[in-house]
């Protein structure tokens, strides 16, 4: 059953276990023949990075690269006066490509200063009293892109922090911090933290993952197996671009759009960097296959699908999506004793499990035991397919119109869609 006001993942996430809009769908090749040996892991952070041209000094590099000092400053951080914080934005390569005169160890070195480690602690109570503490629940990556004042602002994926009561960052000089969650939204898989910015010793900037193409150089760095191994680089290629991957998050399936890359990626690697040859962050490392005799099928979230949902939880906090309030359940999900008043042609349609009193679904008269069979006209096969056509086709405001059978009889019910704040 899939619940319109939550939202989930179980890919097989790059986030160790100790214990362990929206835009418009993209089109692209399913990787779908994979999926049912995907052993939920969202795996963790990678960054991937490539040499990018000659700079005076190693201070220069990760100047550049921080984008927080300069022209780049003023694109990407507000002013200290006002510790406001500015949109993010893309930024264009200011190198060639192919440019070798800087080593890429040089790079991973000043990149490095903006990969941090996330531990998600979690509330334990103890077998023999009543007392509860927080124990290290997963291990994952981030990366440091924007510093405002004394603020730092970290991204990474929504699996590494879901469920904590406390999240400790560990920096590039050894450090640990406490972090704040800004917002975190489960269906694309994405978090933003908050720390101090004073032991902070860089940022990196995002690059225009539009432009990737397959066979560019990528480099990712990340914390595979935990803090142990901090800031391990693996590198390798854009294996393709524009790949649509089915997932299950805590708020229902969903598609997600993702690059896909063999630069290795492993449990703690998530929510760390995929960068190109210019030192830009072109993805957020998240998914990989991992099944015996399958190797090199890694997947980062593309940094323009990134951005905005960055921007909105800096700004908010949360995700604002068209909002039924209903949660569904596809007719083959059910045992026949729910099919009982569905007629025998109706073979496919979600079915209304549960609706919030207050929603647009109980005031257009739409009750549990509903079967919706079209939306606007377009079939509905299952619940995922009316979440996704809500969510990738359709704004807060708009009128929607369902096909639907009530007791056996076909009815049809209009409503106007309302916008509620989905949180992970």
């Amino acid at each position: 059953m899939s619940d319109f006001n939550q939202y989930p993942s179980q890919l097989e996430t790059s986030q160790e276990y100790h214990t362990e809009p929206v835009k418009k769908k993209k089109k692209g090749r399913k990787v779908q023949s994979f999926l049912s040996m995907v052993t939920a892991g969202v795996v963790g952070s990678m960054l991937t990075i490539v040499a990018i041209p000659n700079i005076d000094t190693l201070q220069n590099l990760s100047e550049k690269i921080s984008g927080v000092t300069g022209e780049q400053n003023s694109a990407i951080s507000s002013s200290n006066e006002n510790n406001e914080a500015a949109a993010v934005v893309t930024t264009a390569a200011t190198t060639t490509k192919d440019s070798n005169d800087i080593a890429v160890a040089d790079m991973v070195e000043a990149s490095s200063k903006a990969i941090v480690g996330i531990v998600n602690l979690q509330e334990q109570t103890s077998r023999y009293s009543t007392d509860t503490s927080a124990v290290e629940a997963g291990s994952g990556s981030g990366v440091i892109f924007k510093v405002t004042g004394n603020e730092a602002y970290i991204v990474t994926n929504n699996h590494v922090i879901e469920g904590a009561s406390e999240i400790e960052v560990s920096l590039y000089n050894g450090e640990k911090a406490s972090a704040q969650l800004i917002g975190a939204d489960a269906l694309t898989d994405l978090a933003v933290l908050k720390i101090d910015s004073k032991d902070v010793e860089g940022t990196l900037d995002f690059g225009d993952s539009s432009t990737l193409r397959a066979g560019e150089e990528v480099l990712a760095i990340g914390n595979p197996l935990g803090l142990e191994f901090s800031r391990t680089v693996t590198q390798g290629i854009v294996s393709a671009t524009d790949r649509t991957i089915d997932v299950t998050t805590s708020a229902g399936e969903w598609e997600l759009n993702v690059i896909q890359t063999d630069a290795a990626i492993n449990p703690g690697n998530s929510g760390g960097a995929l960068l190109n040859s210019s030192g830009q962050v072109i993805g957020i490392n998240s998914l990989k296959i991992s099944e015996d005799g399958v190797e090199g099928l890694g997947f980062a979230i593309p940094s323009n699908d990134v951005v905005p949902i960055v921007n909105q939880l800096i700004e908010s906090g949360q995700i604002s999506r068209p909002y039924m309030g209903v949660s569904l359940a596809g007719l083959e999900e059910l045992p026949q004793m729910y099919l009982q008043e569905v007629p025998e042609t109706v073979t496919e349609g979600a079915m209304v499990m549960q609706i919030d009193s207050s929603s647009a679904a109980a005031k257009a008269g739409l009750a549990v035991g509903d079967v919706i069979v079209t939306i606007d006209d377009v079939k509905v096969t299952n619940s995922n397919d009316l979440r996704k056509y809500l969510y990738n086709d359709l704004s807060v405001g708009d009128e929607i119109t369902l096909k639907v059978y009530s007791k056996g009889q076909e009815k049809t019910v209009t409503m106007t869609l309302t916008g509620q704040q989905a949180t992970s």
